[in-house]
């Protein structure tokens, strides 16, 4: 009786979790991506092999506060890859996506696509 509660148990919890993932639709989606501005970084990032911070600045007509402080976290969290280098005597700064960002921000975007076919 008590291996077959353990059992019970167990298939429960197996249950819970998958269960959890069909109905909680915003469980599959990355809480680093929730800022349109991070959404918007990698956005750009995906579909241009680097974009430099000028640009990024402009794109997104943000300051370049706002916009350090979230590069940074991405960079922090390895979604994100920054190169330095200069033109002529000006320093460049790009950024680009790297593999583990590119996965997720793809599973980020797949979630949200389910999520909004799921509400139709």
């Amino acid at each position: 009786m008590l291996l077959y509660r353990a059992y019970a148990k167990l298939i429960l919890k197996v249950l819970n979790r998958q269960t959890r993932a069909m109905i909680n639709p915003i469980e599959n989606l990355n809480k680093l991506f929730d800022s349109r501005i991070r959404l918007g970084i990698m956005s750009a990032l995906m579909v241009n092999a680097d974009v430099s911070f000028n640009d990024l600045k402009e794109l997104l007509t943000i300051t370049d506060g706002n916009l350090a402080s979230h590069l940074k976290a991405l960079e922090e969290n390895g979604i994100i890859k920054v190169q330095k280098g200069f033109i002529g005597r000006k320093t460049n700064t790009t950024y680009l996506a790297t593999k583990t960002g590119e996965k997720a921000f793809r599973a980020h975007i797949e979630a949200l696509e389910k999520m909004i076919r799921s509400t139709k």
